[in-house]
């Protein structure tokens, strides 16, 4: 397939103003927001209080401190694997995004998991002022992460992610500056997982917390125009609202918030200050509130053999106006989890139609 470097501008344009998981468009590498995992896929994109799998190291480390919780049926380590079309509407064979991850129970140790996630943006021709072609280029990012969660008491877990970023928009030098469309940086999670012990929740309760992608920003080719991470914060519930021992119905919702801090300048706050201060103080009290989004989920399950899932993602109209629903559905056989998630949005919508497939192997 081949696009023209115009086009490689335009589908980040759309990346920014249309992709529901990019939030407002105000930051750099915005494929670290794009969510993996089919089940949470299913679940109107959220997972910050459910998920105890690898794709923990996404959604909230601490969570992997869970997920050898019983010695007698569970595994110590998992292995999972995601493949994904991405923007399927704009039908280009070579869009597509990957991610892989593993983990494993070491005891009173703690949890240690790795992660790869890899976004191609397809093979684009380079092309002069007047039209003609000088070359083509592969355009990809990738994360390289290495995560270590550990239980403070029965009931509450910590995690912490250290991530490599690698966005290759363009090894192309336009001529007028130093630099190409390619940039390397870094950036850490934290997160927090908590089941209230309270009698009368019977431990049916979880809340989540996950600060992601905290580090300095991204520079491409003009060191003046440097763009924030995508600094996010996530914090929601899971609530297993029937259990008889066979059938099992659990309900999340999520809280989102991108924290960076763009002004019509172009200029941007530094991280340490959008996410402590100017996120929460700029901006008329609607205005803060407005920017946070939602996502609601349900899951149905037969004992471990059959999941049923859906749920809604929601923003506000002021800030985009996003929201899709999702299905989803898995099948779990011995050591292995399929699954697989479905996004159903406005015809013209570039995440309509997307399809997520998902396999975790426990050993």
């Amino acid at each position: 397939m081949k696009k023209t470097a115009f086009l490689l501008v335009l589908m980040a344009a759309l990346f920014i103003q249309h992709t529901p998981v990019f939030a407002q468009g105000e930051a750099a590498v915005p494929f670290l927001l794009i969510a993996p995992g089919a089940r949470s896929g299913g679940m109107g994109e959220g997972g910050v209080a459910l998920v105890k799998d690898a794709t923990a190291i996404f959604w909230n480390p601490a969570g992997l401190a869970y997920q050898y919780d019983n010695p007698e049926n569970a595994r110590h380590g998992q292995v999972t694997f995601m493949h994904s079309k991405w923007l399927p509407q704009f039908n280009f064979s070579d869009l597509f995004y990957d991610y892989m991850a593993a983990s494993y129970d070491f005891g009173e140790i703690g949890t240690l998991g790795a992660s790869i996630t890899y976004l191609n943006l397809g093979k684009n021709v380079w092309t002069d002022e007047t039209g003609a072609e000088l070359g083509t280029f592969d355009s990809f990012e990738y994360a390289l992460s290495v995560a270590y969660a550990t239980k403070l008491y029965d009931n509450v877990s910590i995690g912490l992610n250290a991530k490599l970023v690698q966005s290759n928009l363009s090894n192309v030098n336009p001529g007028t500056e130093d630099r190409d469309g390619r940039a390397t940086t870094f950036a850490v999670d934290l997160g927090m997982l908590w089941t209230p012990e309270y009698d009368f929740l019977n431990d049916r309760l979880s809340l989540g917390f996950n600060l992601s992608n905290f580090g300095p920003k991204v520079t491409y080719i003009d060191r003046d125009q440097a763009d924030p991470m995508p600094t996010n914060l996530r914090f929601g519930l899971a609530v297993n609202a029937y259990d008889d021992g066979f059938n099992k119905i659990t309900v999340i919702y999520d809280l989102n918030r991108l924290l960076v801090k763009k002004y019509k300048d172009g200029t941007s706050d530094d991280v340490f200050t959008a996410v402590f201060y100017s996120s929460w103080v700029k901006g008329s009290v609607s205005e803060r509130i407005g920017r946070f989004t939602q996502s609601f989920g349900l899951e149905y399950r037969y004992g471990s053999l059959i999941a049923l899932r859906g749920g809604y993602f929601y923003e506000d109209p002021r800030y985009g106006a996003r929201k899709f629903l999702t299905v989803g559905a898995g099948i779990g056989y011995s050591i292995f989890d399929i699954d697989f998630s479905y996004i159903s949005a406005a015809e013209d919508h570039p995440l309509s139609d997307t399809m997520r497939f998902s396999l975790g192997v426990s050993f």
